[in-house]
């Protein structure tokens, strides 16, 4: 398999390469060169299979020519068969008739970005051990990919981890998941600034060609492709015990960055019989603009009860706008050069009709979330994340009623929202037992201003002594 660039200037390389490298060195994403496409059959007999199992069915086609079958048999059953708190990994939950929670809060973190992380890790690790590159880690989280990143990385002897996060606009729970693990190759700083200043640094240092080759510096964000191909499994599993292939489903997702229902556009692309994908977001809506007004663009990042989603600039768009454009890199630089100039740009109208035929999108405000979490609480017994109420107001006013089940990815755990939850609902969840000291251990990060060169000394400092 090999995989391009989203802006057509930089090489060709294969999935251990774009594992390394993240972001490609013309200011472009990785994408596959083609999509591995899944016979009815195929899906069909994903049925009774484990999660290890369809991962590794799903997942091959990508890594095929730079991870053995062997190996990746062995990361798949050490990342799903260890690490997540629940058989089925990714349970799903029925709320009523025809309308399920997809929960993918069972990993070591209780957010979804374990599924990606957990195995990025290994990934790492695998490519790393036989030689002597060393690896320096540098990401942004609104929340859930700090912690997630972290807990896959800590440790390991070929990599340094640098991860920024907004100051005091995460929760409390969410920078405690990262600041309480002390490591010596965990480096947690809080930038004075929102999370699209933390993202504008990461791909700023990214973009220094120099800076990037002198400390080896690879990406967790999704902007690095596997994060996104290890998320298209539980679309999978989720579609297949509902009845895929030889029944529709729809989706609806809370999403900021786009990486997540990017990955559910990845599926629908591989054969899976996704009717429609909802795209659910709070009051930072350029997503759900760009679909009304056929404009992309940002505007200034607002805090939410949901803050892994205030997010003005969706990194994984590039990705599905490399599709829209007929997958003409030329034209997709022209889309995002305009972006750096004029902070927007407009859809051109026949790419704008193709978002439209496989995208749906609706947005919620706090007063809506807090009402949904109240009313999911009171309906249907189940205390819901901030996030995972977002899309279920999406799904509830977007998706139709019927023979189409209608799937709402529930991201996190409620107790990362504790504060949210309790004023929504009256309750404070409980933090896990392997989490239940959390509040009570030491912290360590660091603080800098929003300065590309006060970042790039201090990552050039290295680890923590």
């Amino acid at each position: 398999m090999k995989y391009v660039s989203t802006r057509g200037q930089a090489e060709s390389l294969n999935f251990e390469g774009v594992t390394l490298t993240g972001l490609a060195r013309d200011g472009g994403l990785y994408v596959p060169e083609t999509i591995p496409t899944f016979s009815a059959d195929k899906i069909r007999g994903m049925r009774g299979k484990s999660y290890a199992e369809v991962a590794f069915e799903v997942i091959q086609p990508f890594v095929a020519g730079s991870v053995s079958d062997g190996d990746l048999k062995k990361m798949l059953d050490a990342t799903y068969g260890d690490t997540f708190r629940h058989s089925a990994v990714a349970p799903l939950v029925q709320l009523d008739n025809n309308a399920w929670l997809l929960e993918l809060f069972h990993g070591p973190t209780l957010a979804f970005k374990d599924f990606a992380l957990q195995l990025l890790g290994r990934f790492f690790d695998h490519f790393t051990t036989t030689s002597d590159e060393k690896l320096t880690i540098l990401g942004a989280t609104s929340g859930d990919t700090g912690s997630a990143a972290i807990e896959g990385c800590r440790g390991r002897k070929n990599v340094s981890i640098f991860m920024l996060h907004p100051k005091d606009r995460v929760s409390d729970v969410q920078r405690r998941q990262m600041t309480t693990v002390i490591e010596p190759n965990v480096v947690n700083i809080a930038i004075e600034g929102t999370f699209d200043d933390c993202q504008a640094l990461v791909k700023a240092c990214f973009n220094d060609l120099d800076f990037r080759d002198n400390v080896g510096l690879t990406a967790v964000n999704s902007i690095n492709w596997a994060r996104v191909m290890a998320q298209i499994v539980y679309y999978f599993t989720s579609a297949v015990a509902l009845g895929a292939p030889d029944r529709k489903i729809s989706y609806s997702v809370p999403t900021g960055n786009f990486g997540d229902i990017f990955a559910g556009y990845i599926a629908k692309g591989m054969g899976l019989p996704i009717e429609t994908l909802a795209i659910a977001t709070n009051s930072n809506d350029i997503l759900a603009r760009t679909l009304e007004t056929g404009r992309y663009a940002s505007g200034q990042a607002s805090s939410t009860l949901s803050p892994s989603m205030d997010i003005q600039v969706s990194s994984n768009f590039e990705r599905l706008l490399f599709d829209l454009a007929g997958r003409d890199g030329n034209r997709v630089k022209a889309y995002m050069d305009t972006f750096t100039r004029e902070n927007g740009f407009d859809l051109e109208a026949g790419h704008l009709e193709i978002l439209r035929r496989d995208f749906i999108a609706g947005r919620a405000d706090d007063i809506t979330t807090q009402a949904v979490m109240k009313a999911y609480q009171k309906n249907a017994g189940y205390i819901a994340d901030p996030h995972t109420a977002v899309g279920l107001d999406v799904a509830d006013r977007l998706l139709p009623n019927g023979a189409v089940p209608k799937v709402t990815l529930s991201t996190a755990h409620p107790v990362k929202f504790g504060a949210a939850v309790e004023s929504a609902c009256g309750v404070i969840p409980e933090l896990p037992a392997h989490m239940a000291d959390l509040m009570e251990r030491e912290e360590r990060f660091e603080v800098l201003p929003n300065d590309k060169a006060d970042l790039q000394a201090r990552v050039l400092a290295g680890d923590v002594s």
